[in-house]
């Protein structure tokens, strides 16, 4: 058992990190605003210890609970407004205080959430990459770990997510779906690879010395957007709705090609074992099952 604490918990990826946690047996400390959705961990919430860290002191999440690992899985995407200052609160102030409690109090490991967007793409990007570069910083005092994702997706994320927002519209069969010219190629993983990942970590800190490491998750292929939109469509047997590719512009600074370099992750047991297809194929009965039930 290990006492954990864990940042994001009541997000869609770290909700999904909560429940394995627990039910491997660790001891879990959320830290969660007090106006954050538990529905996604509502039958855990009595299992594990929460703070509301907009009403108690981070110090006295420290000076209560004994911590082994910090997973940090909170962001803030700059979705809803485009307040650069509210993105870096959450994405670069808040875990640098983290890593100043983890100083004072002995962490052994500190497990960072990092994306693969380059830093030019947006505030998001900018501020994940920037706690990357101060993460570095702490790796003489202990176990400093970036986790770089590429494209998760599953059944329950949030509706303004990629394959989500694609596979609601195939499911309600709306007549046209406006897309980019989908050359760019992305490396898609499912949710439950992710989270395995994470499993595999945790189970090696105890073998990392104060150092930096890095592991980077995906499936170690790539799809182009428009080949994996096109394989939602087959396997949601619409044959009805039109994919508009080219309707929407590339962003500034798009990467074109990426893919994991699984390397690292491998070397402590971990590969990939759902195809986008497998994938896809799970999220779609899903999917289809709850909005049926909504439209119910």
């Amino acid at each position: 058992m290990k006492r954990i604490l864990l940042t994001g918990g009541t997000g869609y990826l770290g909700s999904r990190i909560l429940r394995k946690l627990a039910d491997d047996g660790n001891c879990v400390i959320l830290l969660k605003r007090s106006f954050s959705n538990t529905e996604r961990i509502k039958e855990y919430i009595k299992k594990i210890s929460v703070y509301d860290i907009d009403r108690v002191p981070l110090e006295t999440v420290f000076n209560e609970n004994a911590i082994d690992i910090i997973i940090h899985c909170a962001t803030d995407y700059g979705r809803t407004e485009n307040n650069p200052l509210a993105v870096v609160d959450a994405n670069l102030i808040f875990p640098l205080k983290l890593l100043e409690q983890s100083k004072k109090n002995h962490i052994k490991c500190f497990i960072n959430t990092d994306t693969v967007l380059d830093k030019r793409i947006d505030n998001y990007s900018l501020s994940k990459k920037q706690f990357k570069e101060w993460l570095y910083t702490y790796r003489k005092i202990f176990s400093c770990v970036n986790v770089a994702l590429e494209h998760f997706y599953g059944p329950g994320d949030n509706p303004n997510k990629f394959v989500t927002y694609i596979l609601h519209n195939l499911i309600k069969n709306v007549d046209m779906i406006d897309l980019t010219k989908g050359e760019q190629k992305r490396d898609f993983i499912y949710i439950d690879d992710v989270v395995d990942a994470f499993a595999k970590i945790i189970k090696s800190s105890d073998d990392f010395f104060e150092n930096f490491y890095e592991f980077e998750i995906g499936s170690s292929q790539s799809l182009s957007i428009r080949e994996f939109v096109e394989l939602a469509k087959k396997i949601s047997g619409n044959t009805g709705t039109v994919l508009n590719f080219g309707a929407i512009p590339y962003r500034e600074n798009e990467i074109m090609s990426h893919q994991a370099d699984t390397t690292g992750i491998s070397g402590l047991g971990w590969k990939c074992t759902i195809s986008p297809a497998e994938g896809l194929r799970k999220m779609f009965e899903s999917e289809k099952r709850l909005i049926n039930q909504d439209l119910s």
